[in-house]
């Protein structure tokens, strides 16, 4: 449904908050391989997420990526947006230039409810809630069962 490296990025940031809630800050070469991702493009993905301002690194002994607890939950949207942008819950299902309420294309009724219960489902989830998951679901999104 999305780019590899927005679903590398939320693997990333899940990865990130899940290792953040055992007070530890994983680095890159951890986190390409517990989500199962090249490391260059691991650490390119990394490094706009930290321009975006969504996650902070530190170099050193104790370095590596963690999450600012004074910022608010970051939610999917925000994460998929800034990769994606908007326009792939905005545009057409078919992507037509020219698709709306008064003139549009076969499936942009059926696509419209689509596009609000994922729209839904996005801004309401956040990657903290994801990383507090301690169930399987959390292993199968990073890819270690």
């Amino acid at each position: 449904m999305f780019k590899k490296e927005t679903e590398y990025a939320l693997r990333s940031l899940i990865y990130i908050q899940v290792q953040n809630l055992e007070k530890k800050r994983p680095g890159i070469i951890e986190i390409a391989s517990e989500i199962d991702a090249p490391f260059p493009f691991t650490a390119k993905i990394l490094q706009r997420l930290v321009r975006a301002g969504f996650i902070e690194s530190m170099k050193g002994k104790n370095g590596g990526f963690y999450f600012n607890p004074k910022k608010p939950e970051l939610t999917l949207k925000e994460v998929i947006f800034s990769i994606e942008g908007e326009k792939a819950y905005t545009g057409c299902g078919l992507g037509l230039s020219s698709c709306d309420d008064t003139c549009h294309c076969p499936i942009h009724n059926s696509f419209s409810l689509i596009r609000e219960e994922t729209d839904k489902l996005i801004s309401e989830e956040t990657i903290q809630k994801l990383a507090k998951k301690k169930t399987v679901s959390v292993d199968i999104v990073l890819n270690r069962l």
